[in-house]
């Protein structure tokens, strides 16, 4: 597993057991005087820990592991300080939320700018996806192509794009017109099998979920179970894109579909090198590798059958594009290494321009 993801999943699993600790082991109501004394201290110790964990320790966890370790922009602190000021709205002492009511005439305004600027930012993307549901091929590309200079934009613009993608792939006759693939991916989500147990997932899930919560709220019920339902579009689009369209050229951009979570548009342009060989993950874990082939020999460790070397770094955009990541180098693990090099060179030796959206 590569650093950035092991540090992603780390935080993940840090911040989980730090605000269900604050959720479950902060009172109520906390009781404590102005007198500085070891018993008012010793009161006050889950609040102070809870504050410290929640703004402090936190926080500088995310930009170790998350902003520092998966190269992101730094704005994206602002996630972190929300997802904890949310949790400290539900969780500390109802009495030392009276200290913070002056949030409360900020609140509005604060709320209209950014209502103002997520606007802003919506109508835009929706006009740009707009212009270009003429245009033939993955959503998520198209919104790529079009905002990828712009961080922010990028943030909200590919995210948007999963769902019209979703149907697009879901539904074969929607995507009848994709370009073809020049090769697959070797991945477990090619197999039927692989299909029917996420669906299969998906109905027990939902059903179960309605099942638990019908007698606590129906509405809750509804919303949860509808979700996991709603999940066998996203499953069957993963199913399709894995087995059809995982590795293929769309104008002059190379896409290589890692299922339906993350994928890579390449500028043709900027692939230097294409080779061929055994690449194994072994001693080189940090190296970005899309499918799963085993190494030759004894070795049961991951390996690739074809290396892409960039003149300029890419972006693969991970976890529905909120991870994006920069690399110099990708490692493929593909039914046809052989073919897919003769057709990447060719394509390198005369380019497609993609059409533009009118």
């Amino acid at each position: 597993m590569r650093t950035p993801v092991r540090k992603r999943l780390q935080f993940l699993l840090t911040a989980i057991v730090v605000f269900t600790a604050g959720f479950q082991l902060l009172p109520e109501q906390l009781a404590f005087s102005s007198t500085l004394t070891i018993e008012n201290l010793v009161a006050m110790s889950p609040l102070l820990l809870a504050v410290f964990g929640y703004f402090i320790f936190l926080p500088v966890l995310y930009w170790f592991w998350v902003i520092k370790a998966g190269q992101q922009k730094p704005w994206k602190m602002f996630l972190i300080f929300s997802l904890s000021a949310l949790c400290a709205r539900y969780s500390f002492p109802s009495n030392i939320a009276e200290y913070f009511e002056f949030i409360t005439y900020l609140r509005y305004p604060i709320i209209g700018v950014l209502l103002i600027i997520e606007l802003y930012l919506m109508v835009t993307i929706v006009k740009g996806l707009w212009r270009a549901r003429k245009l033939s091929g993955d959503p998520r590309v198209h919104a790529f192509n079009q905002y990828q200079d712009d961080d922010k934009k990028l943030t909200l613009a590919v995210p948007f794009a999963w769902e019209p993608a979703s149907w697009y792939y879901a539904i074969p006759k929607f995507s009848r017109n994709h370009a073809k693939a020049l090769a697959q991916l070797q991945v477990n989500s090619t197999q039927r099998w692989h299909w029917l147990l996420l669906l299969t997932g998906c109905v027990v899930l939902g059903t179960s979920c309605y099942w638990l919560l019908a007698g606590w709220s129906e509405l809750v019920a509804i919303i949860v179970a509808s979700f996991f339902f709603y999940s066998v579009i996203f499953s069957t689009a993963n199913h399709r894109i894995a087995r059809h369209y995982s590795v293929y050229l769309l104008g002059d951009k190379l896409v290589v579909n890692a299922a339906f979570w993350s994928f890579i548009a390449i500028d043709t342009k900027a692939i230097a090198e294409v080779n061929l060989g055994d690449f194994q993950q072994t001693g080189n874990k940090e190296q970005l590798l899309l499918g799963k082939a085993k190494a030759k020999g004894s070795d049961k460790s991951k390996a690739a059958n074809i290396e892409l070397v960039f003149s300029e770094p890419q972006t693969y955009m991970a976890m529905m594009g909120q991870m994006p990541e920069p690399v110099n180098k990708l490692w493929l693990a593909v039914d046809k290494p052989e073919q897919l090099k003769q057709q990447l060179s060719e394509a390198l030796v005369a380019p497609i321009h993609l059409a533009t959206a009118s």
